[in-house]
């Protein structure tokens, strides 16, 4: 079973809740696709095993046998690529590294040349796998990236994907294993406008979701108005406490240390696994 564990923005609780659910997992892997800032592996310490270059295929201009025919600057449709005089310049940061430039050329003039985007390390602590990508400064585009933390994942098994905040491209990459989106919510009105976005993103992908509410106060919540409007199930709902953000601070699981924390979060994976059908047990919210 994967989980993809989605937050509309930055801040809001989604590494975490990813964090600790695969923590009472036991045995389990756990998938951080938030490539431009990915975070989870503090907290576990892991003993890192291997670590692997991602990289992408970029196209290489011959001058001497380009002869100006233009098809490569009409076919891209990123703009990567642009006319000057009777010379082709190329704007990686464009680039798609489709390779169409390459097949529409008619002199053999563009071939292609690697180029490193970022990194995917692997490793473990206890019985949990970790894998954690990370895009190089400077680069556009992350997906790759992510296309290879996905690969990594076993066949069976729980696995846990912290993705990325919002609703961009590379969120739509990171949840198109996913067996359950599990959305998480702060209790504020730019929270709730940035759910919407997430959830809307997941019925498009017709993925099964829920929402976890956290930093719960006893005032008006916004988060859980909304998913009482549109039928969004709510699983759990994490109190705002002033204890559980110390421990984030200093980088603990706190499902390992807090008897409190951990029985929280193994109900929440017990109510998962039995909306995804993998388990029948009691389940319920808090």
């Amino acid at each position: 079973m994967k989980i993809a564990v989605l937050s509309g923005k930055g801040g809001a609780g989604k590494t975490l809740v990813a964090v600790n659910l695969a923590a009472v997992a036991q045995t389990a892997v756990y998938a951080d696709c938030d490539v431009e800032e990915p975070n989870g592996h503090l907290y576990f310490q892991p003993h890192w095993r291997e670590t692997v270059s991602v990289d992408i295929r970029l196209p290489q201009i011959h001058a001497e046998r380009c002869i100006g025919c233009r098809q490569c600057v009409e076919f891209c449709r990123f703009h990567a690529l642009a006319m000057s005089g009777s010379q082709v310049l190329l704007f990686p940061e464009l680039c798609h590294a489709c390779g169409g430039c390459q097949l529409v050329c008619p002199n053999g003039a563009i071939d292609e040349q690697s180029h490193r985007i970022g990194r995917v390390r692997s490793g473990d602590v206890g019985n949990l796998q970790i894998i954690t990508g990370l895009l190089d400064v400077g680069e556009r585009s992350g997906i790759p990236i992510i296309h290879r933390v996905l690969q990594e994942l076993p066949a069976t098994g729980t696995a846990i994907i912290d993705c990325p905040p919002g609703s961009a491209c590379t969120v739509m990459a990171s949840i198109q294993q996913a067996d359950y989106c599990l959305l998480v919510a702060e209790p504020t009105t730019f929270g709730r406008d940035n759910l919407r976005m997430v959830h809307e993103l997941v019925r498009v992908f017709q993925k099964p979701a829920g929402l976890v509410l956290n930093k719960v106060v006893a005032a008006w919540n916004p988060c859980q108005e909304y998913a009482l409007q549109t039928g969004l199930p709510i699983l759990g709902r994490i109190a705002y406490d002033r204890y559980l953000a110390a421990q984030q601070a200093q980088g603990v699981v706190v499902a390992w240390k807090s008897r409190k924390y951990g029985d929280l979060f193994s109900e929440l994976l017990q109510v998962v696994r039995k909306e995804c059908g993998h388990e029948t047990g009691a389940g319920g919210q808090w």
